[in-house]
């Protein structure tokens, strides 16, 4: 940790440090970052980074127009277009610059991203001029400057008071079950350090009670000791105690740990089969403190868009006039039969020309003769793409209009080559699609939009934008034609598009959006509005008043744009469709055959959502799908809720999924809370749409804090996806296309959601297992090393005598029993990676903490007391009865006893860690063995020589002479196999009485390798839990006929029989299982 700090203190320094150029006295002079201050006018060049909240003054485009992206603050990878007022647009110069005279007014510094409102009061000529700036004009720090050679900007927010910078989040401290569990076993074993220490000191006095053992002949008090305060001499004697038995704490148990998990997460990086080839993206840790939380989940949340689809739109339909239309090979073809239509109409609906005349707009569904129904179907398609190609905020490569002069676009380019940059996917689609079927858009300025329809080119005014937002879900453009007339075009989700329409065909259009949605395709409507002179020139006045307010501007914005985007033509909606990545359902369907849930968040309306969620095996055909949507209020809300409940009761379905939209998850987390958690525990699946962020953080944070406190991962590729990765136990970021934001919040990254299962089924039970048996083993071994010491207080007259020499003390938990643990804890592999990922359900061996359980640590615990004190009493009955065991009969002192116990300690102990290794390397054998060879050489080294810098020679030749004693060999080898034996048997016993299902996989995988559909479980009535799985594996590990098929699990066990989260698909007869 100390490491990651070092890194970000240099990374903040490279950030405060870049150097800057500000004007300054009529030039530019070379600064650091750290020293702007507001109202500097700062100088930024071509992809260089925002150093502060920045108004934009000018630019090298005569329009004062620049392009930035903002990956790094939203994860937005488009290109964004920022403009300058015009007064300050034509100030190029720095000389122009110096001497501009002008105030900003603001509003006080904000974390939201996209808001900001001023003005700026311009003096020219003794005459103020006033003009409002918006979000448009403000480039945030952090973000970068693209396809622009320079701009100039003036500082307003500056250091800690930017936007950037205020939505920094303080992190929690993400802490592992693990952890908690160690710290548990601290306190219990610092309780028995106490203990051990109270009880000696007492039994000390107890025995000092008598005047012979108070003060024997060979030991005389002093006056001073005689006369010394009992109860000082109590609590000196108790201390002197604590540091005795102190190393029962396991210090070095926290150093191994986070050794462990630095050195174990590198695995994760160098896993080829988590290597992505086509983007060439490896897995990435960016905390290695959570690796085996992987192990532990239970809830997995996920995002949809980008994370189980591509988030790569295809124009696939749409409706224009109350007619279905799909596109094939670049030619609008209609769905069925259209109300007089002739083989001739789709020659036009494939090349859509002669549009000179938009004013004729009807409202009538009605179909005319022959040529005249023709002239209005051109004009109906030539509108409804018009809308399209001009109703959005795309941008074109500035690669193909460098050097054009002052226009930002070519008039002469093809389709072909223009290359799109767009603030969503779905818009660059739609774009694309109009430009294939005849109307391209070439560019935008300011001003003006231009397009050209089969080569005769249109250039549109630009009059407003009315930008898109949350709360009303569309976006508008007011543009003039170049016949004269105003229209507004706008595009939104249909709830908030079809209730402003007037006219146009609303119910077919309605019909063919849910059609749409059941398909799994992405909708949008579209529709229009002509303006009046008069009406125009009223909005315009409403539009310059709202947006240059100071106070409640954007109350004002929003109840002017509820007033123009009314009375509105429907044009038609669309229909794109946003692909399932690779290996979607079979990764679903392993998570939740290994027992997690699976929660899909998306901002998509219920219809794409649930058909999604059937397409990628979320949801399935045979399942019992309960809604909770559309609800008004808290009432009618828990009215639902509890007939959902008496629902998943009285039916007897095996799986119920659950969907709920955004507004009734409002009202159910504000008061019934605890119903709606019953009814989603319940569920095998719940689908949560129309989400916002900061609803997706809340439902996992409810998750959370439920009784049970299950352990919660969400996955995400988005921004809008940070605030639950960042909540969530474990969060897991996509590197997809809507940036990096995500993958830099998150805990681990990856290049696609096919690797969770990789991830969680292997990874995360392998560093479960490794650090679980770490932790124990760490306990055990000093139980072992500290309790004969406990021991020898009763046989030294409680004097805190040490059994063992100072530097065994020291080397005990350094040198030699350290390395083979550790080596342990980052190469274990109790089962081969491919079982485990063909056997999702082995991952309920370990969840719930189950190797972390009392249970388990009461095993351990009670293992090395078992052994200590067969170590100890062992030694003292060789030893004892004043027995020689040298050929000269000669006798072992104290150091000699102690140093038999430590021996046969070094041993046990090692290997003990040898019989809980499965997975042998040569370096496992390195360190194990050689631990106890170290021992060895170490000990003749030290107890062969006086070392002449130490004051104690307690150990000069003990070691030698232990060893030339073949009984002390003998009593070594019995003492060893004694306190083994009983371990042995006991897993022997269990694996063949009571093995679990990770040791039947183990036997498997030693016997005859991995069977054909080893996986598949069977309930007791002989039902198949998962056919689709064994058709999942099946693929993955070669096909098998039935007759092979070996039953890997009885139906008694406990992930198996009447487990509401495996599927059944299909029933199979028992005798085959």
């Amino acid at each position: 940790q100390g490491y990651e700090d070092w890194l970000r203190h240099n990374s903040d320094n490279e950030v405060n440090g870049a150097p800057v150029y500000v004007v300054r006295s009529g030039g530019l002079v070379k600064t650091r970052s750290k020293n702007i201050r507001v109202g500097d006018i700062v100088r930024i060049a071509k992809d260089e980074i925002f150093p502060a909240d920045l108004v934009l003054l000018s630019s090298d485009r005569l329009d004062g127009s620049c392009h930035v992206t903002t990956a790094s603050l939203d994860g937005e990878t488009n290109l964004k277009t920022h403009v300058a007022v015009p007064e300050t647009a034509v100030l190029q110069t720095v000389a122009n610059l110096d001497s501009l005279i002008a105030v900003i007014e603001c509003q006080q510094p904000e974390a939201d991203l996209y808001r900001f409102m001023g003005r700026m009061i311009i003096t020219q000529q003794m005459e103020e001029i006033v003009r409002p700036l918006g979000p448009e004009s403000l480039l945030l720090r952090g973000a970068r400057l693209k396809n622009t050679k320079e701009i100039f900007g003036v500082a307003v927010y500056t250091g800690m008071e930017t936007k950037m910078a205020l939505n920094y989040k303080s992190k929690s401290q993400k802490r592992s079950a693990v952890e908690k569990s160690m710290n548990t076993f601290l306190i219990i074993y610092l309780i028995i350090l106490i203990s051990e220490a109270i009880i000696s000191t007492i039994l000390k006095y107890t025995w000092q009670a008598e005047e012979k053992w108070d003060e024997p002949w060979y030991n005389q008090k002093t006056e001073h000791q005689r006369n010394s305060s009992k109860i000082l001499r109590f609590i000196s004697d108790f201390l002197a105690f604590l540091v005795l038995y102190n190393f029962i704490i396991p210090i070095s148990l926290y150093v191994t740990v986070e050794m462990q998990k630095f050195l174990g997460s590198f695995f994760i990086g160098w896993d080829l089969d988590l290597h992505h080839e086509e983007s060439d993206q490896k897995a990435l840790v960016n905390t290695s403190d959570l690796n085996e939380e992987l192990g532990q989940v239970e809830y997995v949340f996920t995002d949809k868009t980008g994370t189980l689809t591509e988030n790569e739109m295809q124009f696939r339909e749409c409706s224009i006039n109350g007619v279905k239309y799909q596109e094939i090979n670049g030619r609008l073809v209609p769905e069925g039969p259209t109300p007089d239509s002739s083989e001739g109409n789709l020659s036009y609906l494939g090349s859509l020309s002669h549009l000179n005349n938009l004013s004729h707009l009807t409202t009538s569904s009605s179909f005319r003769t022959s040529p005249e129904y023709e002239t209005e179907l051109i004009k109906e398609h030539g509108l409804f793409f018009k809308a399209v190609s001009l109703c959005h905020t795309v941008q074109i490569s500035n690669v193909q209009t460098d050097g054009i002069g002052d226009g930002p676009w070519q008039s002469n380019l093809t389709p072909s080559h223009l290359e799109y940059y767009a603030s969503s996917p779905d818009e660059k689609a739609l774009v694309e699609a109009a430009a294939r079927i005849g109307i391209v858009f070439i560019g935008s300025s300011e001003e003006t939009m231009e397009v050209k329809t089969l080569g005769k080119l249109e250039r549109y005014k630009l009059l407003h934008i009315l930008e898109f937002d949350s709360d009303r879900r569309r976006m508008s453009v007011i543009v003039q034609a170049p016949s004269g007339e105003k229209f507004l075009f706008a595009k939104g989700a249909e709830s908030s598009i079809l209730p402003r329409c007037i006219g146009g065909e609303i119910e077919k259009t309605r019909i063919h959006v849910d059609e749409f949605a059941l398909k799994g395709l992405r909708t949008l409507c579209i529709a229009c509005r002509q303006f009046t002179p008069k009406e125009y020139e009223a909005i315009d006045r409403r539009l310059f008043e709202a947006r240059t307010a100071l106070q409640r501007r954007e109350e004002k914005l929003a109840d002017v744009f509820q007033f123009i985007e009314k009375d509105l033509i429907l044009l038609g909606a669309t229909a794109v469709e946003d692909r399932l990545q690779d290996k979607v359902r079979e990764t679903i369907e392993a998570l939740r055959m290994a027992g997690i849930k699976v929660w899909v968040l998306t901002g998509d309306k219920h219809e794409t959502a649930v058909s999604v969620s059937l397409s990628c095996g979320h949801f399935h055909r045979t399942m019992n799908i309960l809604e909770l949507i559309n609800q008004k209020s808290d009432s009618g809300c828990a009215e639902q809720l509890r007939q959902l409940a008496r629902r998943i009761t009285e039916d007897h379905v095996i799986q119920h999924g659950l969907v709920v939209d955004g507004p009734s998850l409002s009202l159910a987390l504000r008061e019934h809370e605890k119903l709606f958690m019953d009814v989603c525990r319940s569920c095998s699946a719940v689908l949560c749409c129309r989400m916002a962020p900061l609803q997706k953080a809340k439902v996992i944070r409810l998750i959370k804090i439920s009784p049970e406190k299950p352990i919660t991962l969400a996955v995400g590729d988005g921004a809008n996806d940070v605030s639950m990765i960042q909540e969530a136990h474990v969060g897991i970021g996509i590197m997809g296309k809507e940036g990096r934001q995500a993958a830099r919040n998150s805990d681990y990254a990856i290049a696609r959601f096919k690797f969770l299962s990789r991830l969680l089924l292997v990874h995360g039970h392998f560093y479960y297992i490794r650090i679980a048996t770490l932790v124990q083993y760490f306990f055990y071994k000093n139980v072992c090393f500290i309790t004969p010491q406990f021991l020898y207080q009763f046989y030294c007259l409680f004097s805190q005598q040490t059994l063992y020499d100072s530097v065994y003390l020291t080397l005990y938990n350094i040198c030699f029993t350290s390395l083979p643990i550790l080596i342990h804890s980052l190469l274990e592999q109790h089962v081969d990676p491919h079982v485990l990922q063909s056997k999702p359900a082995l991952y309920r061996d370990i969840s719930k903490n189950r190797h972390l359980s009392i249970k388990t640590f009461l095993y351990w615990t009670t293992l090395g007391f078992s052994h200590a004190f067969t170590f100890f009493f062992g030694s003292y009955f060789l030893l004892g009865n004043d027995i020689s065991l040298l050929g000269n009969g000669q006798m072992f002192g104290n150091w000699t006893f102690g140093t038999l116990v430590f021996t046969v300690m070094v041993i046990t102990v090692t290997v003990k860690m040898a019989l809980e290794t499965h997975y042998w390397t040569w370096i496992n054998h390195l360190v194990t063995w050689g631990s106890i060879i170290f021992y060895f050489v170490f000990s003749l080294f030290y107890g062969g020589i006086l070392w002449p810098f130490s004051g104690s020679q307690n150990m000069y030749f003990v070691f030698i002479q232990l060893l030339s004693s073949g009984s002390a060999w003998f009593g070594i080898i019995l003492m060893v196999v004694t306190c083994l034996f009983l371990d042995i048997v006991k897993k022997v016993l269990g694996r063949q009485l009571h093995p679990t299902s990770t040791e039947k996989a183990q036997l498997t995988e030693t016997n005859s390798g991995i069977k054909c559909l080893d996986s598949m479980c069977c309930f007791s009535e002989g039902e198949a839990a998962c056919a689709s799985v064994g058709r999942m594996l099946e693929r993955v590990i070669g096909r098998c006929s039935p007759a092979h098929i070996s039953r890997s699990w009885s139906a008694s066990d406990p992930f198996c029989t009447n487990d509401r989260s495996v599927l059944t698909l299909s029933t199979m007869d028992s005798s085959t299982c």
